[in-house]
């Protein structure tokens, strides 16, 4: 039994500290960075910014926002895919990078990171510009069917932006002229100057709606929003289509597992706070959290009914 110790002494030193990564004890020593794949002042930069404070609450180091726009997202998405999988590095997504890669957008999907949590989901409108002539949904398309590619709709081409019309257009067998813009701040400056005719956008341009510089056509959820009680759903006006905008936090591909589960641990906590609810409300956003395994199915299913939607739309083009 003697000539043991000394191995068992081995095994303590050298063998205990391989069982979990030296960093995770201390993790995170100091602030984080957030990539947010958008230009500032957008929705998605403004409720992940939400997102982001409240995680760093449970945290106990500040993660800061880093706005890497371009090529639809994917500019950003670039970047957090080669960052270094420390934990020191986070990256915002929302369900674009599915539409991106089976556009030929990108060559980067869900599958290159790490699930962290998803964090809210936002229901989509058809909104115009007040210059339009329609007073509603089956007004605007009666005029598309008179004018096919006529009615002008901004997008950001190959995101869920881009989606979203095309799906009406194909349900409503009717066809729109996409404009592509950079982001929610610029198609929305777009659609209230009334350069383009149509766009997504949600409750958080209601005030804009009250005050005529815009107009709600239909809602892409389940039921009708007591927010907008007269603007109908998607479905009531016979176009089968509910399209959230769903919003989470990922990781670099081969993070380590100890500092993956901080991180859900400090977005399920952020996500119970009462004030955080308080202030998606504000952005007309319902809080919805998923774990990292419950996201890994939601991200998978959502891919596949992407890719199936994609060949539906005609707009399949994939780079790997």
């Amino acid at each position: 039994m003697k000539s043991l110790k000394p191995l068992v002494f081995v095994w303590m030193v050298l063998g205990a500290p391989l069982a979990e990564p030296p960093q995770s004890y201390a993790y995170p020593e100091r602030p984080l960075k957030l990539i947010i794949p958008w230009p500032a002042g957008g929705d998605t930069d403004i409720i992940l910014r939400i997102v982001a404070n409240g995680v760093q609450k449970h945290l106990g180091q500040p993660v800061v926002p880093t706005n890497i726009g371009g090529a639809s997202g994917t500019k950003g998405a670039a970047e957090a895919r080669k960052s270094p999988p420390d934990g020191y590095t986070i990256y915002a997504v929302h369900d674009y990078i599915h539409t991106t890669h089976y556009t030929g957008v990108s060559d980067i999907n869900y599958w290159d990171f790490e699930p962290i949590c998803l964090a809210t989901s936002t229901q989509s409108i058809l909104t115009a510009s007040p210059k339009t002539p329609w007073k509603n949904f089956k007004e605007m398309v009666e005029d598309a069917k008179k004018r096919p590619e006529q009615i002008a709709v901004g997008v950001t081409l190959g995101s869920r932006t881009h989606f979203f019309p095309a799906w009406i257009a194909n349900e409503a067998k009717i066809k729109f002229k996409y404009v592509s813009y950079e982001g929610t701040a610029q198609r929305t400056t777009a659609l209230l100057g009334g350069h383009v005719d149509m766009g997504e956008s949600n409750l958080t341009q209601h005030d804009k709606v009250k005050a005529g510089q815009l107009k709600f056509l239909a809602i892409s959820a389940e039921k009708r929003h007591p927010e907008v009680p007269d603007v109908p759903t998607l479905k009531e006006v016979g176009v089968n289509v509910v399209y959230p905008t769903n919003r989470g936090l990922m990781a670099p591909k081969g993070t380590p597992e100890a500092v993956l589960a901080k991180l859900e641990d400090a977005c399920a906590k952020a996500t119970k706070d009462p004030e955080f609810a308080a202030q998606m409300q504000k952005q007309a956003t319902d809080v919805y959290f998923l774990g990292r395994r419950e996201f890994a199915r939601f991200q998978k299913e959502l891919d596949d009914k992407t890719k199936s939607l994609a060949v539906d739309l005609g707009l399949l083009k994939t780079k790997k």
